[in-house]
């Protein structure tokens, strides 16, 4: 499959990258298809999810680890089965992140990542959803970077 980036062309794609979100992304319905590409020789945390049905959506996301942040949250059933999710570890947790917008203090510039929304995907069946977390019920843990 050929996919249209913004930031990294035309590619080609095979059809067993490609990751589907059956009820698309909140605000972006019409996106069910994506693919993970990092630039080639740069930084492999940081990841650009690619819509393959709309070459204008793209969203960069990274671990949670990778910011020094470990959480848990439930999925329910219903997620459970979108996902085709057999065992925990099939599950991928990733963050949307996106530059800091806001003028100020060098030390609020950087990024900002959307804990509340992250996104899991079924790594074996390559399926996605973005759990909306309505209310802080899951627990996070901030780690000392090194």
């Amino acid at each position: 499959m050929k996919i249209e980036s913004p930031v990294f062309g035309s590619a080609e794609v095979s059809d067993d990258k490609v990751i589907e979100f059956p009820a698309g992304l909140p605000g972006f319905d019409h996106c069910k298809r994506f693919v993970l590409v990092h630039e080639e020789g740069g930084d492999a945390s940081v990841f650009l999810l690619q819509s393959a049905d709309d070459a204008d959506v793209a969203f960069s996301v990274t671990g949670p680890e990778q910011l020094g942040v470990n959480y848990e949250f439930a999925l329910t059933d219903e997620e459970v089965a979108t996902l085709k999710l057999a065992r925990p570890e099939e599950a991928l947790v990733a963050v949307i992140v996106r530059k800091d917008g806001e003028l100020g203090s060098p030390a609020s510039t950087g990024l900002r990542a959307n804990f509340m929304a992250p996104l899991v995907i079924n790594v074996e069946a390559r399926r996605g959803l973005q759990k909306v977390i309505n209310r802080l019920g899951c627990d996070i843990v901030l780690r000392e970077r090194v």
